[in-house]
């Protein structure tokens, strides 16, 4: 059993409680944005690969897709099933990652990991854009905000986790 599984196991109540603020912090991260040249900023990829390099890959699912889905049913619903889907898959490839691939290194596993993940995000809404709003002309025109966005959060969830020592007081804190 992999350490991030026994502490949902060990400690049901400490682990729901944590997937639910980053579920919660996903939702309004979702609910504001910082307005830039091509569209807007949205900071919940900060806390969906946040969260995911933290939490094992059932958490980072309810964190990243089930959070997501939340914040665009309340915001704005028409791609919701996309954000459930593309940060779903988004989160638990980077937990995957962040925890099984280098396990003596995790920082090399967890920067593969968010990697990994703006690819998935980048072609998921690319193809999600694509299906909601039936044009690809338009998914073609955000794609470099969306590269953007994507490389934003995983950037801010690195220096968040490591630089800053969110890994290891994460790592004390669940032993």
């Amino acid at each position: 059993m992999s350490p991030e599984t026994a502490f949902r196991t060990k400690h049901p109540t400490k682990w729901l409680t944590i997937a639910a603020m980053f579920m919660a912090m996903n939702v309004v991260m979702s609910s504001f944005s910082i307005p830039v040249p091509g569209g807007h900023l949205y900071l919940n990829d900060a806390v969906i690969c946040t969260a995911a390099i933290l939490l094992d890959p059932l958490g980072a699912f309810l964190v990243g897709g089930v959070g997501a889905f939340l914040g665009d049913f309340f915001f704005y619903p028409a791609p919701m099933f996309v954000s459930l889907a593309t940060h779903g898959l988004q989160a638990v490839a980077v937990s995957l990652c962040a925890h099984r691939l280098f396990p003596k290194h995790r920082v090399r596993g967890a920067l593969v990991g968010v990697l990994l993940g703006v690819v998935i995000n980048v072609v998921g809404y690319s193809l999600g854009r694509t299906f909601v709003y039936a044009d690809a002309a338009a998914a073609l025109l955000k794609l470099p905000f969306q590269i953007f966005q994507a490389g934003f959060g995983a950037v801010v969830s690195m220096l968040l986790c490591f630089p800053a020592g969110l890994r290891a007081f994460w790592d004390k804190w669940t032993a």
